[in-house]
């Protein structure tokens, strides 16, 4: 299916890894000039190689930490119009809410609701005034589905959705969509060294790591491209009516008893 998005300028927070690595490369491959931005400067640079080694050559890389306010001006500043902005940045720990701390809290909430909001609120504005543009949220399924043991996550990913919800609502009469997207569990590379990690722990090897993703729909994690290909089809023109909504890639999971 022709997407239609070549020539179009694409800003992907959390863009050097993971999810927004695997949006990033997508958009490049479809034709964007895509601008990365993350708070490593190294894992940028070997994004920016991966995806220019496959041909692609409009990539901009924006080496800073959307955590700090004043970041989200410069970075919108520097990229100039943007028809598509993914928010990925960010990732909250678990625990609970005697277990978090104020400092771990505040800082991940810096990050990923906070950062998302400041992002937003520069590229929103500019789309509107030219009454076009796309902003996706890359969310969590945990703000559905909210658990004690992840109470900083869920609460985050319920804000951002109810972000993503009233705006989508308000943004067509300006030409814009807005909209979330809720990946379950994916197989990331944190992903995957977290479950390594675990499997360590548990079954006395790291490279049992998928004995414990089983019960998961389909018997395993969502791949990157699996997420990846949903966002980046709800980015063109093929979702033009989809708007204040979110949309789950989680095989299913949110609706198991």
């Amino acid at each position: 299916m022709e997407l239609d998005l070549k020539g179009r300028t694409a800003l992907i927070t959390g863009g050097s890894r993971g999810i927004g690595f695997g949006v990033a490369r997508l958009l490049a491959a479809e034709g964007c000039h895509v601008h990365l931005a993350s708070r490593n400067a190294a894992d940028l640079d070997a994004a920016h190689k991966k995806i220019t080694a496959a041909g692609s050559e409009n990539v901009t890389c924006h080496a800073l930490d959307l955590a700090i306010p004043g970041n989200a001006v410069k970075l919108a500043g520097a990229c100039g119009d943007v028809d598509i902005l993914i928010n990925n940045a960010g990732a909250i720990p678990q625990g609970s809410i005697t277990a978090l701390d104020d400092p771990a809290w505040r800082a991940s909430w810096e990050l990923k609701v906070f950062g998302y909001i400041n992002v937003t609120r520069e590229i929103y504005r500019a789309m509107c005034a030219r009454r076009s543009g796309v902003i996706i949220n890359v969310i969590g399924t945990a703000g559905e589905r909210p658990s004690a043991g992840y109470i900083a996550g869920s609460m985050a990913n319920s804000a951002l959705m109810t972000m993503s919800r009233a705006l989508g609502a308000e943004s067509p009469g300006f030409g814009v969509r807005v909209l979330g997207v809720n990946p379950s569990a994916t197989a990331t590379d944190r992903g995957v060294m977290l479950w390594k990690k675990r499997a360590e722990q548990e079954l006395g090897d790291a490279e049992h790591w998928r004995e414990l993703t089983k019960g998961f729909p389909f018997g395993r994690p969502a791949t990157v491209d699996e997420v990846a290909g949903v966002i980046v089809f709800l980015a063109s023109d093929r979702a033009s009516y989809v708007s204040g909504t979110m949309v789950t890639v989680d095989g299913g999971a949110s609706w198991r008893k």
